[in-house]
Formats: structure tokens, sequence, C-alpha cells
């Protein structure tokens, strides 16, 4: 019985040709499906971290925006609350260094801010506030120009 079964099928040459394909495309489907599975990835996001520099010329500027709002409002502000002299220890940005230039500017602006908060001064409030906002924008148009459109929203008018 076996060998007229292998007659028939060695004799019918299209039926061999459909098991054979059919084996073909059976053995295929599962190679496609191991190809098919997909990798993951973890996905790393490299954070900005802002320097000690940077930090703290934010909080300088949050403090002078207070400092603005006291003045329009006609208080007299009495005290600095920050510690200026971090300006020549803290950290810098990266690629940024303490030039000589940079070094003279920091000296006027600490004695402009202090003078800020000088109640014996008998230069206006006002402006003593917007000279020290200036020296701001004077340091930062030789060197770090990016903020110069915000501090100059400091200045009052």
């Amino acid at each position: 019985m076996v060998l007229k079964l292998m007659e028939f099928y060695l004799n019918n040459k299209l039926l061999s040709i459909v098991i054979l394909s059919f084996l073909m495309l059976v053995s295929c489907k599962n190679e496609e499906k191991i190809a098919e599975e997909p990798t993951k990835k973890a996905i790393v996001y490299d954070m900005y971290q802002p320097s000690e520099m940077a930090g703290f010329m934010n909080a300088m500027y949050a403090y002078n925006q207070q400092l603005k709002a006291q003045i329009v409002a006609g208080e007299t502000p009495t005290r600095l609350p920050l510690d200026l002299l971090k300006l020549h220890s803290a950290e810098m940005s990266n690629g940024k260094s303490r030039t000589q230039n940079w070094q003279s500017f920091v000296n006027v602006f600490i004695e402009s801010q202090k003078a800020v908060v000088d109640t014996l001064s008998n230069t206006e409030l006002k402006e003593r506030y917007n000279v020290a906002i200036n020296n701001c924008l004077s340091c930062h148009k030789t060197e770090c120009t990016g903020p110069i459109p915000k501090i100059k929203k400091l200045l009052i008018q």
C-alpha cells in the first residue's frame, strides 16, 4: 500500500507541488514571527542643568523684579537678601570664565546694588535702581548677551 501511495504522488506532480508549497509557506511564517518581534530601547533624556552662576543670576533677576514692584508702589527697600559676593565664587556655565572685564563689571554692579538699599543716599531711589540694572546690561553686552531683553524689562520708566 505504501508503494501505491508513493507511486500515486510521483505520478501526480501537481499534488506534489501543492504539498511542497504548503510546507514552505508554513515554515516561512514561523521565521517571520520571530523576525517581527520589536526590540525596546530605553530613551534617555539629557536634562538641562543650569550652572551655579545661572541659578544665582535667576535669583538676582527675581530679586530685582521684587525691588521694582516695591519702588513703583512707593515703598523703600531696606535690606539686600542676596549674598552678592557669590558672584566671585559661583561655578560658571560651560565655556565661560571670569575675565578681567567681567571682574570690573561685577565689582561695580555689587556697589550699585548695595546703593539701592542705602537709606542715607541723597540720590533718588528710582535712579539708583536703574543704575544697578544698567550695570547689569553693561556687563551682559560684553559677557553674555542672551538675557539682555529680559533685563531691559526690569528698568523703571
